[in-house]
């Protein structure tokens, strides 16, 4: 070799040497709970944390860890993506549970606004991924959907990897083992949240969390934080905004992040030592068995339509599908294009639901066929119900409709709704009663839709709104339950308010068979059974579900009153005296409207389903009851929650 050629050579080498080398560190801003709600505080808040943002010029991205919006309405999320469009860096966003749950669009907006519900991407040796935690639409603890779960399954192990979602994986979220067994197999070593509006370092079994604090003004200064990865170490540090000021703080939290183990022992049921609630060992001394039980692939968020030996229920991910109630098997499935929260309803051959597409459905309910399709403004909901040959449902944009059964065209609307609506109305033929996320309720005549009077809860937040709850009548009254933690009675001819019941219900209520008592649930492990006619107390009972807020209706059949719970339990009581009998756990989350009937010879049928995806039919026989319990019901089966 020539000595030009080495000269060369070395002088390549050289200059490779001096050349900078490759900055593997990285900077983000991380933002949380922003609670957008137009002209408010919160918003001004917003829009400062975002132009600070703006000032650095060393970030790689931005992250956004849910709550985005206060009340997960159309325009609140259209108005943030239009704040968020002004960073002048790309940026990242899950949704939070004030997304999801008070969604009018029935959490379909929030995917077509910011395009997607889950993320992943690398940058520089580390890969980031996020996804929403529910619930979706149903008052409850949070949930990873099963679709988001199914994402997460499919993910490859391998790279160092930093998971963001809005809440705490921690028993905040009921299947909280699942998700932290798949962040553990794929190479988590890192989970950012935010929901408790604080800086707060945490462990969840192994696996190092953080959460961030709200942008809100805490202490009258909005803020954030500022992540930045050397290497493995991690610092956040947070950056508050006083005055005309911004201060970046010295780091709350630093950590040098490695693998995780997954070191947690599961039970035959894939439970962890450390869960909480009634665990399926109540089973063993409950007189009911199941006839049979299958998961399917999908969230379910509502109950059933039933009609001889068929049933009918409908998923999150679009399917309505018909199942044989001999053996549970699927005898059709049809899907449609959005999300269906709607609780369907049957007569003769028609079987009718509401989508997140904006349509109400009438289909063939033998082979799934649509027969007909009525076009509403926004996400349809509300459930139905079928009466007199005519449908009655509500919807997303402020009309309630009665439809004409056969052929789904139009018999009556009254278009003067105030918020959206996502119950079942009360219907006979007197009145149609439903409740809406405006704080009222409504009474209409169901023959011409004319308007009979409004009710308002006096609380002047839309939190406190009658529109989760199935509304009940009995004697001539009106019984609601509203979130403000009261039971309302009503004069049904009226809507003057008779009487309420405080501390004892919220969003859940149910009647007995004959109408003559009706019974609501607290969050605070009661239940109370009240005489409609005089409005006493008949009893009231300590349920053993612990810290409970589940808005499904409670059920009663024979000689039992049912309650569903919030992590996948039902607990039945005497109808007499309110006595606890069993209880039965289904799943691990919450338990959709279920349809009850008594069998032959005193027996009687629970069909059931879970926001995860459990459907079960089970029976119950006076054999059943009569035999000596298997296990007596310990104490940690009905210790309240952590």
């Amino acid at each position: 070799m020539s000595g030009k050629i080495i000269a060369t050579a070395l002088s390549l080498l050289f200059s490779i040497m001096s050349l900078p080398a490759q900055d593997q560190s990285i900077r983000f801003a991380f933002l949380t709970d922003c609670h957008y709600a137009k002209g408010s505080g919160s918003a001004r808040a917003l829009s400062r944390c975002l132009a600070d943002v703006n000032t650095f010029d060393d970030l790689d991205f931005v992250m956004f860890a849910g709550d985005m919006t206060d009340f997960g309405t159309d325009e609140e999320i259209a108005d943030v993506k239009s704040m968020l469009d002004s960073l002048k860096y790309k940026y990242y966003v899950v949704p939070g549970n004030h997304d999801a749950k008070w969604s009018e669009s029935g959490c379909n907006t929030f995917r077509k606004v910011f395009g997607y519900e889950t993320f992943e991407f690398s940058l520089k040796g580390w890969r980031f991924i996020g996804c929403s935690c529910g619930p979706d639409m149903r008052m409850a603890p949070a949930l990873v959907p099963q679709e988001s779960m199914e994402w997460l399954r499919g993910l490859e192990p391998g790279e160092r990897t930093i998971f963001v979602n809005h809440y705490p994986q921690d028993t905040s979220v009921l299947n909280y083992f699942d998700v932290t067994r798949e962040l553990k197999r794929i190479g988590t070593q890192l989970a950012l949240g935010g929901h408790w509006h604080v800086n707060t370092s945490l462990d969840y079994d192994g696996l190092p969390g953080a959460l961030g604090r709200s942008s809100l003004p805490a202490q009258g200064n909005p803020g954030y934080n500022i992540v930045s990865i050397n290497g493995d170490r991690i610092s956040i540090s947070e950056r508050r905004l006083i005055g005309d000021t911004a201060v970046l703080l010295e780091p709350w939290y630093e950590k040098t992040l490695c693998p995780v183990k997954d070191t947690v022992s599961y039970d035959s049921h894939g439970l962890p030592e450390s869960y909480p609630w009634m665990r399926y060992d109540v089973n063993e001394g409950a007189p009911v068995k199941p006839v049979w039980q299958f998961r399917d692939n999908s969230n379910i968020v509502a109950g059933f339509a039933r009609e001889k030996n068929r049933a009918w229920y409908a998923t999150a991910s679009g399917y309505v599908r018909c199942i044989s109630l001999k053996d549970g098997s699927v005898v059709w499935s049809s899907g449609f294009p959005g999300k269906i929260f709607s609780t369907p309803a049957v007569s003769g051959k028609t079987l009718v639901f509401g989508c997140t597409d904006g349509c109400v459905y009438g289909l063939n309910s033998r082979n799934g066929k649509v027969v007909w399709k009525a076009k509403a403004g926004k996400s349809v909901l509300g459930s139905p119900v079928i009466r007199g040959g005519k449908v009655f449902i509500g919807a997303s944009d402020g009309v309630f409709r009665a439809l004409d059964l056969k052929t789904g065209k139009t018999v009556w609307e009254y278009s003067e709704v105030s918020g959206f609506v996502e119950c079942r109305p009360y219907v006979d033929d007197q009145q149609v009663v439903f409740g809406t996320w405006a704080n009222k309720l409504y009474s209409l005549n169901p023959d011409t839709g004319t308007l009979q009077w409004t009710w308002m809860c006096t609380k002047p937040s839309r939190m406190y709104s009658p529109a989760a709850t199935w509304p009940v009548k009995s004697e001539g009254k009106i019984f609601i339950a509203v979130p403000d933690r009261r039971l309302y009675v009503l004069d049904a001819a009226t809507g003057e308010e008779l009487s309420h019941l405080d501390a004892s219900a919220r969003e859940s209520v149910g009647v007995s068979p004959d109408g003559r008592t009706v019974y609501c649930k607290s969050m605070w492990h009661t239940i109370t059974a009240m005489d409609a006619s005089s409005l006493s107390v008949s009893w009231k009972s300590e349920t053993g579900a612990g810290y409970e807020i589940s808005p499904t209706c409670i059920s009663a059949v024979g000689a039992d009153v049912l309650m569903p719970t919030d992590k996948g339990n039902i607990v039945c009581f005497n109808a007499q005296d309110g006595s606890r009998l069993w209880a039965y756990k289904i799943a691990e989350a919450l338990v959709n409207p279920m349809t009850v009937w008594e069998g032959k010879n005193g027996s009687c049928y629970i069909l059931a389903s879970t926001m995860d995806g459990a459907v079960t039919l089970l029976y119950s026989s006076p054999a059943l009851r009569s035999a000596p319990k298997l296990t007596a019901l310990s104490p940690r089966s009905f210790e309240p929650n952590s």
